[in-house]
């Protein structure tokens, strides 16, 4: 192991890293929250401005996968299509297997040009993560109960509210609703059957409701949808936790550019991609770009240096009282960020699924 290696394995600098994460969110947040005052002088400029304090955030985050892990993601799809990535708005639909699934989706969304206007149909219960789900608040991302007789009203007002958004955005659904689980799996297959509906092996029976009501609220704004179908090399299951070790993997994302329609989900694709360790059509790797990792080196420039001070100025004090509520503040900061990156770990998410499917729809 190399010295690099080794340092990216150290727990000392997971807490580094986190801390800026963490500080430089709660800026951001602050930040957002003064920007509401434009809301009523200018709607536009305040998206604008949201867009870019979002990028700021998330894109630390990808910095991780793509410079510190030195994950490589590869396209398979055609020219035609890459041609109009980050120059179209679109509905994204993509197969949630991994914890890390949206992450691979945030680079290729940086490397377009639109990480900072992505969107997603999240769960309300993310609104009330720190960092995350108040920056999703600012960008309106719309949250939903799962329940679609509670959700329908604020699903539709909320996507309505999109279709004048003045940057290019790619609203990201996952069309089974949760990620998959053998349990899970299993489960939903029972009422295939039931239904009469084709049997998946690869994946959950589609929750098509709130796919059919983005594309009615969004028809006129988005132009297409991206069907995206996501694998790891060598049969990996990465993690964040994985990443922040920096342990390198070797993601392929089959893309393919529909017009907009229900699009079922392909099994073959995916029976194809476990025979012969690819998708088809041509592949492309689109260049990792800079601004993430000057992004992140400028918040832990402006941060870690006063954080260093203070330190050595709590240990060189040589009060054991200050010094130990240091190491208590530390060890709930490291308590802390473990949470926020168990909220991406596939045996603690909800168990939303596991019996919703035998619900009737």
């Amino acid at each position: 192991m190399g010295l690099l290696a080794f340092l990216k394995t150290q727990f000392v600098l997971h807490l580094l890293v986190g801390f800026v994460f963490v500080v430089s969110g709660l800026v951001i947040n602050f930040v957002q929250l003064c920007t509401l005052a434009l809301w009523p002088v200018s709607k536009q400029l305040y998206r604008r401005l949201n867009c870019r304090l979002a990028y700021s955030l998330w894109s630390q985050l990808v910095m991780l996968l793509e410079w510190w892990s030195c994950t490589e993601c590869t396209l398979f799809t055609d020219q035609a299509t890459v041609e109009r990535f980050g120059k179209e708005h679109a509905v994204i639909i993509l197969n949630h297997n991994f914890e890390i699934d949206f992450l691979c989706g945030w680079t290729m969304c940086e490397r377009f040009g639109v990480l900072g206007s992505s969107k997603v149909l999240a769960k309300k219960e993310l609104l009330y993560v720190p960092l995350i789900g108040w920056t999703w608040y600012f960008l309106e991302i719309v949250f939903c109960k799962r329940k679609w007789e509670e959700d329908r009203d604020t699903v539709i007002e909320g996507l309505k509210r999109l279709s004048d958004y003045p940057e290019y955005m790619w609203f990201l659904l996952y069309c089974e609703g949760t990620r998959f689980t053998e349990t899970k799996h299993r489960v939903s297959m029972e009422v295939a059957a039931a239904k009469g509906l084709p049997v998946l092996k690869y994946h959950l029976l589609p929750r098509t409701k709130g796919f059919t009501t983005a594309v009615k609220c969004l028809r006129g704004t988005v132009a297409a949808v991206y069907d995206v179908t996501l694998n790891f090399r060598g049969n990996k299951n990465p993690s964040l936790l994985g990443i922040l070790y920096g342990k390198k993997y070797e993601a392929d994302m089959c893309v393919r550019r529909q017009m907009l329609r229900v699009t079922p989900w392909d099994d073959a694709l995916q029976e194809m991609y476990n025979q012969k360790g690819m998708f088809p059509g041509e592949q492309f790797k689109p260049a990792r770009r800079p601004w993430t990792l000057l992004n992140f080196l400028s918040w832990a420039t402006i941060l870690l240096s006063p954080l260093f001070s203070f330190v050595l100025g709590v240990f060189a004090s040589g009060s054991p009282l200050l010094i130990l509520t240091f190491l208590g503040f530390v060890g709930a900061a490291s308590f802390g960020v473990r949470r926020l990156i168990g909220v991406t770990e596939i045996e603690k998410g909800s168990s939303y699924g596991n019996q919703e499917f035998k619900k009737k729809e």
